[in-house]
């Protein structure tokens, strides 16, 4: 595996020959440097301008101008905890910008069935493992074109994409209800 960092990552989305890029996001709560005051605010109900994470959604609207794919699940405890709840208000943003995000509540799917990491997927054949410090902040990348590891994440995917429920719908859902 080759570790990369920061516009080495984004340079994989400008990339030219993938088509469709996944996410699976495995963990409830995220520790993100940068996310610490935006979520401060959140919980506090103050009003946030997003500024951000609007670097992110600039490279996803780039992408997915061309006609390439971005998907994302993520996975979720039933009630949910705060980051979940922050999550949903952010979506939207990321939706907007060209990405498909899917939830998947961990009552509907059997935990030996998932990887134990979050991980990116190019093409059925680029896997790129998210990498996390002992504190819970974001660490870098691990990258691999392996055929069985990449064929195990195809799997996943495949299975957690089946069973997502498409984000228009989760809002409206008992599980999105469920406090």
């Amino acid at each position: 595996m080759k570790l990369i960092q920061g516009e080495e990552f984004v340079d994989l989305f400008r990339a030219g020959a993938w088509k469709r890029a996944f996410h699976l996001e495995t963990q409830d709560e995220y520790l993100i440097a940068d996310e610490h005051e935006p979520f401060r605010k959140f919980l506090a109900g103050e009003p946030d301008d997003y500024e951000w994470c609007r670097s992110w959604d600039t490279l996803i609207n780039e992408v997915t101008s061309t006609g390439k794919q971005v998907h994302r699940v993520r996975l979720v405890s039933i009630p949910h905890v705060d980051y979940t709840r922050f999550g949903l208000t952010i979506a939207p943003l990321n939706i907007q910008a060209g990405e498909e995000i899917k939830w998947l509540p961990r009552p509907l799917i059997d935990s030996t069935e998932l990887a134990g990491d979050d991980y990116w997927l190019f093409d059925d054949r680029l896997v790129v493992f998210v990498t996390f410090k002992e504190d819970g902040d974001f660490g870098g990348f691990a990258v691999t074109e392996d055929p069985v590891i990449a064929a195990h994440c195809v799997a996943i995917r495949d299975k957690v994409w089946g069973l997502g429920v498409p984000h228009a719908d989760y809002v409206e859902s008992d599980f999105a209800a469920a406090k």
